[in-house]
C-alpha cells in the first residue's frame, strides 16, 4: 500500500500563528491537548476491564492470584464497574480495617453483604 505525499504546505498554515506569543501559544497546545484528551477521559470514566481492576488491586499490595480472585468474584456479583480498588477501600474504611485485610475477607466469603450496603445496592 503506497501512501500519497503530503503537500508541505507548513508556511501557509504557520501564519496564523505568527502574531501569537510564547504565552498565547503554549495556552493554546494545552487547550488542544485537552480537546484530544478530553474523549480518552471520558471513556476511561465509564469504561473499565478486569485487567485494570487486577492491575489496581496490584497497587494495593495484593498479589496477582489474590487480585484475579477478587477481580473475578466483583465480576460475578455484577461490581466490578464501581471500581475494584474504590470497592475494597470503601469496605476497608466502614469496617476501620486494612486495604489488604478487606480484601482477603472478601476472598474468604466475608463482608459481601457489607459492601452491598455500602453501595445501597
Amino acid at each position: 500500500m503506497k501512501c500519497m505525499e503530503r503537500p508541505d504546505d507548513f508556511a501557509v498554515r504557520r501564519k496564523r500563528l505568527n502574531s501569537l506569543s510564547d504565552d498565547e501559544l503554549h495556552a493554546r497546545f494545552w487547550k488542544l491537548v485537552d480537546k484530544i484528551v478530553d474523549p480518552l477521559v471520558a471513556e476511561a470514566r465509564t469504561h473499565t476491564t478486569p485487567s485494570i481492576e487486577r492491575s489496581v488491586l496490584l497497587r494495593l499490595g495484593f498479589s496477582s492470584i489474590e487480585a484475579k480472585a477478587l477481580v473475578k468474584q466483583l465480576g460475578d456479583r455484577g461490581l466490578l464497574g464501581h471500581g475494584a480498588g474504590r470497592l475494597i477501600l470503601e469496605l476497608a474504611l466502614s469496617k476501620k480495617i486494612p486495604v489488604r485485610e478487606a480484601g482477603s475477607a472478601l476472598l474468604r466469603g466475608r463482608y459481601w453483604d457489607e459492601l452491598a450496603r455500602i453501595l445501597d445496592l
